[in-house]
């Protein structure tokens, strides 16, 4: 029988609730024993709805407690470079929230932690956006489906019309976000999968409602994340990456992505995650079935314990790949600011 995988949480916040407390709950032989989040109070709240015996007032506590052999990290990117650090340095195992940091030089910082303490697992929760087509998708690339890649088209967001009366959002706020801006770097994440990094990117963004008022205090707070987000890139081939992620785009056609090449097209449209293909002479993209032996699906916990039990590799997402969406997400950063392009990977 194997020994039971004590867990500890840090921040038990909205994807924690849904995704990562029913996840670890399902597997045999794993234990959440505590939890901490900003308040006791909301602590208390998630042991009771969780059945988790243990609530810390403060992460440092829970973290440097021995009654726990790995850490998952529901926080916003303001904390996960300083949290995942200690985890490691504690001897125990990090799970943290994506995205991964608040800038390139913190997520190094981590990446660091993870070489320097090489028997512990260290895994940033992935992107989901893709998984059912991740394979299939790098399979007809391959395969050369598409021929020679020209172009990708990448588009994020809601198609939603922009509500300059909504509440500032942490995500609007880049001390508590850094410089991720919307799901930025979940697609780039995912794209990565496909056909890798970029070697350069220029950006343009704007922020169209500038204040926004804070629900906890009722103050106007200043918003300095971007509403909408415009991006060149090139990728080492020579194809050329085009992004677009925006929050007031109402009624844009649904999210995804376009790869088209000499010979053929792939679409996968986020919606109804379906992937759609067509060949050079074709007269319409038709829908690509996915095989059930190559449909991806969300099983990041599992991943995780499978890693630690020593069954598995940590593929999705390691810390080397954490730092260089991370990289990208402070080139983006550095073009807003410069207007310049800015090559990567980042000096």
């Amino acid at each position: 029988m194997p020994t039971p995988i004590r867990i500890g949480i840090v921040g038990a916040g909205n994807n924690t609730r849904v995704r990562h407390i029913p996840g670890l709950q399902a597997i045999p032989d794993v234990e959440l024993v505590s939890v901490c989040n900003r308040s006791h109070a909301s602590s208390q709240r998630a042991a009771e709805a969780f059945r988790i015996p243990k609530v810390y007032d403060t992460w440092q506590a829970l973290v440097a407690a021995d009654d726990t052999d790995a850490i998952l990290i529901g926080t916003w990117p303001y904390m996960h470079r300083e949290i995942s650090c200690a985890v490691l340095a504690a001897g125990k195992h990090v799970l943290c929230e994506a995205r991964m940091a608040m800038n390139a030089s913190e997520a190094r910082a981590m990446l660091a932690a993870a070489h320097a303490h090489p028997t512990q697992i260290a895994q940033i929760v992935p992107s989901p956006l893709t998984f059912r087509v991740d394979a299939t998708i790098s399979d007809l690339l391959a395969a050369g489906y598409v021929g020679d890649l020209y172009t990708v088209r990448l588009s994020g967001g809601a198609p939603t019309f922009g509500d300059p009366a909504a509440p500032l959002h942490w995500r609007q706020r880049q001390t508590l976000s850094g410089y991720n801006i919307m799901n930025m770097g979940i697609w780039y994440e995912a794209a990565m999968r496909w056909v890798g990094s970029v070697q350069n990117v220029f950006a343009r963004g704007r922020i169209f409602t500038p204040q926004r008022r804070n629900e906890e205090s009722g103050a106007l707070g200043t918003v300095d994340v971007p509403d909408h987000l415009d991006m060149i890139a090139d990728l080492p081939n020579g194809a050329q990456v085009t992004y677009t992620f925006s929050t007031v785009c109402g009624l844009a056609p649904s999210p995804g992505a376009w790869l088209f090449g000499s010979d053929g097209t792939l679409h996968y449209d986020q919606e109804s995650r379906k992937l759609f293909g067509a060949k050079r002479g074709d007269k319409a993209l038709q829908e690509i079935p996915i095989a059930p032996e190559k449909e991806g699906f969300w099983r990041v916990e599992a991943e995780f314990i499978g890693a630690i039990r020593g069954e598995e590799p940590i593929c999705f997402t390691t810390f080397a790949d954490g730092v260089k969406y991370m990289e990208f997400t402070e080139a983006v950063h550095r073009s807003l600011t410069s207007g310049e392009v800015v090559a990567l990977p980042l000096a």
